[in-house]
């Protein structure tokens, strides 16, 4: 009966996470993105460990993202919460679930493209405008709002628009 009522509890943390949005796209959970590596629920210390992998080594938003983990499992009574960021794998965008990246495009940003990124440059990828769906885009800048995504502009409807960058 205890392995049950583990069970249960960690799904209940995995639905919690849910509800946690990035404080930089905020149309995306962490369930999303793909930052949990793992959720462990003690019983005998009603302790909840999480490991979490930042989507960049130093990323600015993780502090936030660990303060708003932390309040929604404080609301829903889980007080005592581990949380342990790991490096190791580092986090690529093949952690993204479809529906994050579905998100993503209606929110704006195109979501990544390329799965072998290490052997692709920005400027050579195939973007499709999240406005109007067109493909003959170009690449402005390597970096755009933020460190993960890069500035590129639609040729046909002139707008300007955010691509999450692979890796």
């Amino acid at each position: 009966m205890e392995a049950t009522i583990v069970i249960d509890k960690e799904k209940s943390i995995w639905n919690i996470l849910e509800t946690v949005c990035d404080p930089e796209i905020p149309v995306l959970s962490i369930i999303d993105l793909g930052i949990i590596r793992a959720v462990a629920f003690n019983e005998a210390s009603n302790m909840v460990e999480l490991t979490i992998t930042p989507t960049y080594t130093g990323c600015p938003a993780m502090d936030m993202i660990g303060a708003q983990i932390r309040m929604a499992l404080a609301e829903a009574g889980f007080h005592q919460v581990k949380i342990q960021q790991i490096l190791s794998p580092a986090w690529t965008t093949d952690w993204m679930t479809e529906s994050g990246k579905q998100k993503l495009q209606a929110y704006g940003i195109a979501p990544p493209v390329a799965t072998n990124f290490n052997q692709v440059y920005l400027e050579d990828l195939e973007i499709a405008c999240p406005n109007c769906g067109a493909t003959n885009t170009k690449l402005v800048s390597e970096f755009g709002s933020t460190a993960c995504k890069a500035l590129f502009q639609c040729k046909d409807c002139l707008e300007p628009f955010d691509y999450f960058k692979c890796h």
